[in-house]
């Protein structure tokens, strides 16, 4: 039946009356909106095992539901994509396009593009120059082949040409380029940095082709001058953007962050939202497109601070996850793949592939060769600049809407973007996977004398003060030992493009966790601030930042990497909960149980020594001269034990610590309680705490009921941190543990119901290093050992 347009209305009586929901606009946005979301994360989930971005199911899923596949049937067009409701599906979808490209123009600094270096600078100019000609020559190709396509003027044909095949989609790379564990890297970095000069080299061009554009191909010919007044226009918009509204809108960021959680910081954040709007509505009066105004408003709002982070954390999810879908799906109904039809229409296919894949490559080859790139980095650079995406149906749609695309052409293209970024992930696995040579299991046992590499990982600021105290105090007093510490802040790695921004930031800012906290203000920032000022005062202390962004299912991978690659001893991990004083009051904080998940993982494949941290308030105290921290170790027998016993050793070197052991001895034999700990290695223990004599007080302690005895000693609060192994060989007396990780003393004292007011460090040695202590030179670490 054929819908009156004009007599469209919003929702309809329900079927009890009689209507058809589908004629009517609210439900049949709601079915179509429904439907695209479940056909993307489908194609998603399928697509994950090939670790394709989220943005190539997104592609797809519109493809297949538009006329390519499942339009080929007229009664589902006819009831679910409708002509009739074809505009508003599509301004909604434009709504959501409206608000993400604000949202890219909000993570684009533009200062950190001013810093990218003359490579970056090099890389992305010859990437886009070359396929720019290449684009040319292709559009020279279609205006002969393809019908109607030389009724477009000529200029402009080759400007969208040329721009559709040398845009480098930023958002998309950044996340294949997490995929692959590449942000981090060297290849990483500069592909960053050149894709993002080849996001604003595009914009610049697709202002202008957009301004040539006009009406297209149809209706009378219009003056060239207004296509100079449209750019015109657009000069003076941008420059009075920068001139005027970016310092206003910093006086609002500082405004608004002073008046967080009051009605006039709604206003404010309320007064940003409606800005996008109107910067939008003011472009698209000009004559360019609503989508320019958004993004250069974007840019306007300071980085980093925390209106920023407020506008991303209100609207991303909404945007990326719901409305920008549905602009995937819109531009799939209008591809028709059955357009492509002969052996002509698809070698122009091919030829457009081949073209902007060997452009980018060969340009972008060539020039980071000339900038003395090793050649496998250099042709994955070409590979990594070939992304397409979003960017791309962007100006795509554009081109279709300015009737300089048709049918046949914009389904070309669209392919040509699909295949170009679904070869991206397969094709840098294949040219470029690092190689990282194994360095056998290292334990603190086995650390060299020298100097002592620890990795301390961080989840938030409030780990900073417990674990800068915690490797200050493994600092030997040997003024020829120095320590090294790896400090990697743990990302996890979601479907949203901020966090991939931020750790970008990151990457560039080294430590940025302080700054954010002390712009906000908190107690904990000026905690952390001045045990880092205090901690790298310190003579003999080498501090390197890290980052890692990943799923948390393979986080442990990136902290294991960075371990074996540095060669480190000891991976340091917080506890997942944290214990925290509010008014007076003990308050635990957690970042999430499936960080538990982590610690697990890296337990079981780390290279090294692991330590988990659960900090009740583990402050810098070392750092500081006058303090003296109390360290209790519990030694009941083990691989674990007598790693936990090393590292007590260890930190009884530093002046401001003061370790006691407490041994637990068998209420029958009077001996070690492990069953399995030899008599030899008991010799082997006892030689090594002779060498701790004078600096570690021994305490003997007969285990009659374990569980009782560790938390008496916990609640005791005469220790600051109590170390004990995770494999203790009591586990069989003990309830099973609420956090593996921490094996069962440790989980004893972790216990929020216990009453235990100090810190828990709980050790493990690699797993796969099954030698025993009798097994290894004891003498040999007379050096690393002799407290005396």
């Amino acid at each position: 039946m054929a819908v009156n347009v004009s007599s469209i209305k919003t929702s309809s009586n329900g079927v009890w009356q009689g209507d058809n929901p589908l004629d009517f606009a609210l439900p049949l946005l709601i079915l179509q909106t429904t439907l695209i979301i479940a056909v993307c994360r489908l194609l998603a989930v399928f697509l994950k095992p090939l670790r394709q971005p989220q943005v190539i199911a997104e592609m797809l899923g519109g493809i297949l539901l538009g006329p390519s596949l499942f339009g080929r049937n007229e009664e589902y067009m006819h009831r679910i994509f409708p002509k009739w409701g074809a505009p508003i599906l599509e301004s909604v979808a434009s709504f959501g396009l409206l608000f993400f490209l604000f949202l890219v123009g909000l993570e684009l600094d533009l200062s950190s593009i001013r810093r990218s270096g003359w490579r970056a600078t090099a890389i992305a100019a010859a990437g886009i120059l070359a396929t720019f000609v290449l684009g040319v020559g292709v559009a020279f190709v279609f205006r002969r082949e393809i019908e109607g396509a030389d009724e477009v003027g000529f200029a402009t044909y080759l400007l969208f040409m040329a721009v559709a095949l040398s845009i480098t989609a930023f958002p998309v790379l950044a996340r294949v380029l997490a995929e692959l564990k590449l942000l981090t890297t060297h290849v990483g970095e500069t592909a960053m940095s050149a894709a993002a000069l080849n996001d604003v080299a595009a914009w610049i061009s697709l202002a202008l082709a957009v301004a040539l554009a006009g009406d297209g191909g149809d209706g009378p010919k219009k003056s060239p001058l207004i296509s100079i007044w449209v750019l015109l226009s657009g000069v003076a918009f941008v420059t009075l953007m920068m001139v005027v509204i970016k310092p206003a809108m910093t006086w609002v960021e500082r405004r608004s962050s002073s008046r967080r959680g009051t009605a006039e910081d709604e206003a404010y954040i309320c007064l940003t939202l409606g800005g996008v709007l109107a910067a939008g509505l003011v472009t698209d009066l000009i004559g360019l497109h609503s989508i320019f105004g958004a993004f250069v408003f974007g840019l306007t709002i300071p980085k980093g601070g925390d209106l920023a982070s407020r506008l991303v954390a209100r609207i991303e999810d909404f945007v990326s996850g719901l409305l920008l879908p549905l602009y995937f799906a819109s531009s799939g109904l209008k591809t028709d793949v059955t357009k492509i039809q002969g052996v002509e229409a698809w070698g122009l296919l091919g030829l457009v592939i081949t073209a902007a894949c060997s452009g980018k490559i060969i340009g972008t080859y060539v020039a980071a060769r000339m900038c003395k790139i090793p050649a496998r980095e250099s042709i994955t650079l070409g590979v990594l600049m070939n992304t397409k995406g979003l960017v791309e149906l962007i100006v795509l749609n554009i081109g279709r809407e300015k009737k300089v695309l048709n049918e046949e052409a914009f389904a070309i293209l669209v392919l040509m973007a699909l295949v170009t970024t679904f070869l991206t992930t397969p094709a840098v696995i294949a040219i470029y996977q690092p190689e990282h040579a194994a360095t056998g299991h290292r334990c603190l046992q086995s650390a060299s004398a020298g100097e002592l590499r620890i990795l301390a990982c961080v989840h938030s600021p409030a780990n900073i003060p417990s674990l800068v105290n915690l490797t200050e105090s493994t600092r030997s007093a040997d003024k020829s030992s120095r320590l090294k510490v790896y400090v990697m802040h743990l990302v996890e790695l979601t479907e949203r493009s901020s966090s991939i921004i931020m750790v970008r930031r990151f990457t560039q800012n080294g430590f940025p966790l302080i700054n954010r906290l002390r712009r906000a203000g908190t107690h904990l920032a000026d905690r952390a601030a001045a045990a880092f000022q205090a901690y790298s005062s310190l003579g003999r202390v080498t501090i390197r930042p890290a980052t890692a962004v990943s799923a948390l299912a393979t986080m442990h991978e990136d902290i294991c990497h960075v371990a074996e690659e540095k060669a480190v001893a000891m991976i340091v991990l917080p506890f997942h909960k944290q214990w925290v004083e509010i008014d007076g009051d003990d308050v635990v904080e957690t970042v999430g149980y499936r960080w538990s998940g982590v610690a697990q993982r890296v337990l079981k494949e780390a290279p090294c020594t692991v330590a988990v941290m659960v900090d009740r308030g583990y402050g810098p105290a070392a750092t500081n001269s006058t303090a003296v921290q109390n360290v209790c170790v519990l030694f009941f027998g083990g691989t674990d034990d007598v790693e936990a016993l090393e590292l007590g050793g260890r930190m009884a070197e530093h002046p401001a610590v003061k370790v006691a052991v407490i041994s637990f001895t068998n209420t029958v034999t009077g001996k070690i309680t492990a069953p399995e700990f030899k008599e030899n290695d008991e010799v082997a223990v006892a030689k090594l705490l002779h060498r701790m004599e004078g600096r570690v007080e021994v305490i003997e302690k007969t285990a009659i009921k374990i569980v009782d005895d560790v938390i008496e000693i916990g609640r005791d609060g005469g220790y600051d941190l109590i170390i004990v192994g995770k494999g203790t060989p009591c586990s069989s007396t003990i309830a099973a543990a609420e956090h593996p990780e921490l094996g069962p003393i440790g989980n004893v004292l972790a216990s929020s119901y216990q009453g235990v007011t100090a810190s828990v460090l709980v050790v493990q040695r690699p797993i796969s290093q099954e030698l025993s202590l009798s097994k290894r030179p004891v003498g040999g670490h007379d050096q690393k050992l002799n407290l005396a």
